[in-house]
């Protein structure tokens, strides 16, 4: 099976890359069940990747039925070691404005019931989620969001709510008072995950509204959101055809050995049939 180690996954609007080459469509079976779609493996400006629509071709996964731990573990399967996360955002500031984009350095998890882990059933880990979007790769891609010639903006709080229903202006204001810059419904549990499974993971984040606390702006609706997402969708993947070949070959950020110190289950206490499981993660630390 073919490889890539830069992951892109597609979010509201962006269900395909365009500009790859060289495409091959992959189904992987991780022992999560199955990812949101077939992996798209092609070469965009002459760099392997892997594109994942994370909610399915047409649309049709919502937010808290993702299978995102079979989507993170089927990328790593295949080689990945970046994800490039696109999602869209309603905005809790006046200066983050819609179309603008964010690549968000923090967030404020508040999703509930969704599976955050990879590690469960006779294994206990804890990594470090004080950075939990890769700083190496968050930084590459506000410089080509830059270069794009995006309003973009570098770092800022992503406030993770659980939908699909839209925010209450009550519940918006509280965020605001919180000091969360936007607020989108998928960044967790993928943050999470990816940081398990040592993956670089950064978002550019797409902001298609005021949510619901703007007076001067209308509350946010669903067609006022694909209606911005088809108006950015190009912008979005000229990001990504810059940011893609411009990502250092070498890792040196801590996204890589994540799980070096994380694990607290003695070795010789974790069940023969968890290691099998989750081989692909932990193998390299059963020794």
């Amino acid at each position: 099976m073919s490889e890539a180690k830069i992951g892109i996954m597609g979010g509201s609007g962006l269900y395909s890359m365009e500009g790859m080459t060289a495409i091959d469509r992959v189904r992987v079976n991780p022992p999560f069940g199955e990812p949101s779609d077939s992996i798209i493996l092609g070469e965009l400006e002459g760099v392997s990747v892997a594109f994942l629509p994370r909610h399915g071709e047409g649309h049709r996964i919502a937010p808290g039925e993702l299978p995102t731990r079979a989507n993170i573990y089927a990328l790593k399967s295949l080689g990945v070691e970046r994800i490039i996360s696109v999602g869209a955002v309603g905005s809790l500031k006046e200066g983050i404005a819609p179309m603008d984009l964010v690549v968000p350095d923090q967030f404020i998890d508040r999703t509930a019931g969704r599976h955050s882990t990879f590690f469960t059933g006779g294994i206990v880990v804890h990594v470090s989620m004080a950075e939990p979007f890769c700083p190496v790769l968050s930084k590459a891609a506000f410089e080509a969001g830059a270069k794009a010639g995006a309003r973009v903006h570098g770092g800022g709080t992503y406030l993770v709510m659980g939908g699909p229903q839209l925010s209450t202006r009550a519940e918006s204001e509280l965020y605001r008072f919180w000091g969360a810059d936007i607020i989108g419904m998928t960044a967790c549990p993928e943050a999470k995950l990816a940081r398990e499974a040592e993956i670089c993971y950064a978002m550019l984040a797409l902001v298609t509204d005021y949510d619901c606390w703007h007076a001067d702006h209308e509350s946010v609706t669903t067609g006022m959101i694909l209606n911005n997402l088809r108006k950015a969708v190009h912008t979005v993947q000229e990001i990504i055809r810059l940011l893609v070949p411009a990502i250092p070959h070498d890792r040196d950020c801590a996204c890589a050995s994540a799980l070096e110190n994380a694990i607290a289950t003695d070795r010789k206490a974790i069940p023969d049939e968890k290691k099998r499981e989750l081989e692909l993660l932990i193998g390299r630390y059963m020794d």
